[in-house]
């Protein structure tokens, strides 16, 4: 390279702050390039309209070896890099849901839910395999086990990004503390344990004083929430609906549940102050569809931007109507 291409150079680029950084890939490409090559890339630099920057990038591309064409004679053609460096991305990461209770009311559509949406799903019962005759639930991986019981059925964890639990029942005091409470809190410990990032739990609205009626219940519940905002701070959904209603798959039957959900939500949607109301208020809040809480639940599990926290019955019905 003569003198002259040289000071050029370095006149032009010592008017700017990153000088000291343009001088050093210069002196770089002196000592790595032939003579003519660079002489004939240093002329076409001088005469372009490349900003500072662009020509500190462009020199670093020359001194890592990466040659420039130079077959145009158009003086303002950008430079081209004849040899691309191939980056290898990892494909993106397919969400894996493991539902729990998957062959349930609230379950299997749950299950429907995210696989319409394009998710992986596996589902944990003691039942295992559900008996539902749809197609859609040939795609699930069905997987049995008693999250009282045990640590096989931790194995349904295995890749999974995250777990809704539908897991509760009913019964004596005791009975319904464990299924509601301790076999939710064994499934929030063993998935941070395994590091799984978003945990969503089909919770249940306080109905005033009829939850002393079943107390084991609703302690249950409440001490599992507790757990999953431990364990889960910033990864956590809690859904809590009042009545569900919809249609169960059972076999190859639909049994509708609930008839009257259907047309008691129209009305009960405009007794929202009534629900303050001590005894009367569990009366008039809203029952809700069985799909808005399985679209939400599965929304809450896979959305990123899905805020944690707790969705009652009003923010499920209004993140149900959402796209």
């Amino acid at each position: 390279m003569t003198e002259t291409t040289n000071e050029h150079l370095l006149t032009y680029a010592s008017k700017f702050p990153s000088f000291h950084l343009f001088e050093s890939q210069l002196r770089l490409i002196q000592s790595t390039n032939e003579e003519a090559i660079t002489h004939t890339i240093m002329s076409r630099l001088i005469h372009s309209r490349l900003s500072p920057s662009r020509l500190c990038n462009t020199l670093g591309a020359i001194g890592r070896g990466r040659y420039l064409s130079t077959e145009s004679n158009k003086i303002d053609e950008p430079l081209k890099v004849e040899e691309a460096e191939t980056v290898h991305t990892p494909p993106p990461l397919v969400e894996k849901l493991l539902v729990l209770g998957g062959n349930g009311f609230v379950g299997s559509n749950i299950c429907k839910e995210a696989l319409d949406r394009g998710f992986s799903v596996a589902s944990l019962s003691r039942s295992g395999k559900s008996s539902i005759q749809e197609s859609w639930a040939s795609k699930v991986s069905w997987h049995q086990g008693d999250l009282l019981s045990g640590d096989s059925w931790k194995e349904a964890l295995d890749g999974v990004t995250s777990v809704i639990s539908c897991v509760g029942g009913f019964g004596s005091n005791a009975h319904m503390y464990k299924i509601n409470g301790t076999a939710n809190i064994n499934a929030i410990r063993a998935a941070s344990e395994k590091g799984i990032k978003r945990f969503v739990y089909i919770s249940a609205a306080d109905f005033g004083v009829i939850n002393y009626l079943i107390q084991g219940y609703y302690e249950g519940k409440r001490a599992t929430e507790t757990e999953l905002l431990t364990k889960f701070p910033y990864g956590h959904v809690i859904l809590r609906p009042g009545f569900i209603y919809g249609t169960r798959q059972v076999g190859s039957m639909k049994l509708p549940l609930g008839v009257i959900g259907s047309p008691l939500e129209m009305v009960m949607q405009y007794a929202k102050p009534l629900t303050q109301v001590p005894v009367v208020g569990p009366v008039f809040t809203p029952p809700v569809d069985v799909k808005a809480v399985a679209k939400v639940a599965v929304r809450g599990a896979t959305d990123p931007v899905f805020p944690p926290g707790i969705v009652d019955v009003y923010g499920l019905k209004r993140y149900s109507q959402q796209k």
